[in-house]
């Protein structure tokens, strides 16, 4: 998904959106994130991509920013939508500086913290998950001995 907005000829927008320190020309979005987003955020069937635009013109305007303040794992969209996503670098891509472009990959949708209130901690979030997981699996091999 690139900007393919030009003001007048032969002038060319910037290609490129800074999220920390990387710098966005491409945005991918996984099958999975697809059906996150069609089951949690629009609840009905969404084209990859109109959820390609949005995550564009969020970038656009600065609406994202990291969860953690270490981390570039998880992000948040007006502070309520919860994204992953991961980069990588697109080959053979450089921006005028010569510093590496990269791409967006959209992993998945985890939600929005106003209807799921388990998203506000996500690291409690996580653990309480692996150990109710954990404690399924040792009550299902209780009742197979």
């Amino acid at each position: 998904m690139r900007d393919k907005v030009m003001e007048r000829w032969s002038t060319y927008e910037p290609f490129h959106v800074e999220l920390g320190e990387k710098k966005v020309a491409d945005i991918v979005i996984t099958n999975h994130a697809i059906s996150r987003y069609n089951d949690r955020i629009a609840k009905a069937q969404t084209k990859p991509e109109e959820i390609a635009s949005f995550m564009w013109e969020t970038l656009k305007q600065n609406r994202i920013i990291s969860y953690y303040r270490k981390e570039e794992d998880v992000y948040l969209i007006d502070e309520d939508l919860v994204v992953v996503a991961e980069f990588a670098d697109l080959p053979g891509e450089y921006d005028l500086t010569g510093n590496p472009l990269h791409k967006m990959i959209i992993v998945t949708f985890l939600g929005k913290m106003s209807e799921t209130i388990e998203l506000r901690d996500l690291k409690s979030y996580y653990s309480w998950l692996r150990h109710s997981r954990r404690m399924t699996l040792i009550k299902n091999s209780r009742k197979r001995k």
